[in-house]
């Protein structure tokens, strides 16, 4: 055993850990964060419950299935030589490209001997006494660690509809997260989706192509911008790989860890000519440009919102033939980028087609699933196969459906269920060396970068405990409630916190979250990271240390 372990291990004589540090999760942050815990020299276990490593990228295989960061990005930026080595294939990788890119990770750097999958968490309980967690499996397997981190995501708890009948239904069926690895022929088929935020809608434009038919069933439509993917040819790539120094710098500069810079201009100070060319020039560019890198008032003053979101609408009235059915396609809850929004490569005019209908639940709610298909109160729909594309119980969801306990026993479930309490959106009061890669209230973005940092900010701790003999940690109540109060803070004024969504912890279909709360951190990557630096500079301060 090595010293860094010999500290961690520090227990009663008669207690042997089984490991140092046990990580929830072998998708992107997860991988990354074996790879820095492995650098400490830890004995480190990462518990997956998929087949494979991935994470979003193992499991979300659905027809269309992409990110809308560019690919080179998307990409680690810790190894050199990676970087080297990978060609990125299109400008906005589709999944098996990222899924293969992931299982190269995790094969160069030897992750797999760590890694142990088909290995679903069911409860993770603090033990006071040793200072350890005991982590149980679903299969019942039992396994001590001193530290527990998650690496669990944001979006990776699937929820299905709460519509009677679901189990009834007699066709295929799947929710977009746990589509088949083996291919499904949509030619001939009589198809329903159910949802359209951002997996429907790559979802539609796949199987439109081919169904014999598509019923798209559209509770909220959403504010969608044309991704403009493109291949790279081996001249680009080599010209991205030159730049890679500048494209990472450029990401830690901007709001979101993303390319695009929010234009510094109000939208209300430019002519109308202006404000429209401007427009018309994002709208034409590939990429979140038209959200991340807009006049810096679209999304704080509601006049400048309103005027976006009717550029957005007459696009939506221009690219769909049927002015009724365009009509349904254009959002009347929310405006323009107070929701995520959904890149989409042809979505509008797939509902040209003849072979594609949308049935509006706002008018016509759907009453039940029937052994044959779908009923509304308007009319009864016979299906082959019904898509689920209802998305997730966001942020704090993974954590909910683990019962995990802190001092005394004390559920992380109910520790929350007014929301979420962290400091920096790693650390939780009460849950001593517990330790959240991209928890709730951290800096959301562009996935990859801000993982890198969280999972860097962790091990930093990590190895700060290591040096001074440390074997708990844990946030205190008082700069627990002061970052929360903070996070809080950080959305006034934003317009997204008026609306339903995930991003404001919003979802239908599981109970208790149903009232508006702030889950991550809206004051930008830059901000968030000069917060956290300063606690480390700090000494960590606001932790309670022994």
């Amino acid at each position: 055993m090595d010293e860094l372990s010999a500290v961690l291990d520090r227990t009663s004589p008669e207690t042997a850990l089984d490991f140092d540090a046990i990580v929830i999760g072998a998708g992107v942050s997860g991988l990354y964060q074996l790879y820095k815990l492995r650098e400490l020299g830890l004995r480190a276990r990462v518990f997956e419950a998929g087949t494979g490593v991935g994470g979003t990228w193992y499991w979300n295989r659905y027809p269309g299935a992409r990110f809308d960061s560019e690919s080179w990005t998307y990409g680690y930026s810790f190894s050199q030589e990676l970087l080297d080595e990978w060609d990125w294939e299109e400008h906005f990788a589709a999944q098996p490209e990222t899924e293969r890119y992931l299982n190269y990770v995790a094969d160069k750097f030897d992750l797999r001997r760590d890694i142990q999958c088909k290995s679903r968490v069911a409860s993770a309980h603090y033990q006071d006494d040793t200072r350890s967690w005991e982590v149980v499996s679903e299969d019942g397997r039992r396994y001590t660690t001193r530290l527990l981190i998650t690496a669990i995501g944001v979006l990776s708890a699937a929820t299905m509809p709460t519509i009677p009948g679901v189990e009834t239904f007699q066709g295929q069926s799947c929710h977009t997260h746990y589509w088949p690895k083996e291919p499904v022929s949509f030619a001939g088929k009589r198809v329903a989706v159910i949802g359209t935020g951002a997996t429907g809608v790559q979802t539609i434009t796949e199987v439109a192509k081919t169904a014999g038919s598509l019923t798209v069933f559209q509770r909220t439509p959403q504010w969608c911008a044309p991704l403009h993917n493109s291949k790279i040819s081996k001249e680009e790539m080599q010209r991205i790989r030159a730049d890679y120094a500048e494209i990472f710098a450029r990401c830690q500069e901007t709001y979101g860890c993303f390319i695009h810079t929010t234009d510094p201009r109000s939208a209300l100070e430019v002519t109308p000519e202006e404000r429209e060319a401007f427009w018309e020039k994002l709208y034409s560019e590939p990429g979140f440009g038209i959200w991340m890198g807009n006049f810096r008032d679209i999304l704080t003053d509601r006049q400048a919102n309103a005027l976006i979101s009717e550029f957005l609408a007459r696009k939506i009235r221009q690219r769909v033939k049927d002015p009724v059915v365009a009509e349904k396609l254009i959002p009347k809850n929310h405006g323009f980028g107070t929701r995520r929004v959904p890149l989409e490569s042809g979505y509008f005019e797939a509902y040209n087609q003849p072979n594609v209908q949308l049935v509006d639940l706002m008018e016509t709610p759907i009453e039940r699933i029937t052994p044959t298909g779908i009923k509304t109160n308007a009319a009864a729909y016979d299906f082959d196969l019904i898509i689920y594309a209802t998305g997730f119980d966001a942020i704090t969801g993974a954590f909910d459906r683990i019962d995990i306990r802190g001092v005394d026993g004390v559920s992380l479930k109910d520790k929350w269920q007014d929301g979420p309490q962290t400091f920096l959106g790693i650390l939780v009061d009460g849950f001593p060396n517990f330790l959240m890669v991209m928890g709730p209230h951290a800096g959301l973005g562009n996935f990859p970068r801000a993982a890198e940092y969280s999972a860097d900010w962790v091990t930093a701790l990590v190895r700060f405990a290591h040096e001074r003999g440390l074997t708990r940690l844990e946030a205190t109540a008082a700069t627990s409630q002061a970052w929360t109060d903070h996070v809080l803070a950080t959305s006034e004024g934003l317009l997204f916190a008026e609306v339903d969504s995930w991003m404001t912890g919003i979802n239908r279909n599981v109970a208790g979250k149903q009232v508006r709360r702030v889950m991550r951190y809206s004051g930008g990557h830059p901000a968030f990271r000069q917060r956290c630096d300063a606690v480390a500079a700090g000494g960590y301060r606001e932790l309670t240390l022994a």
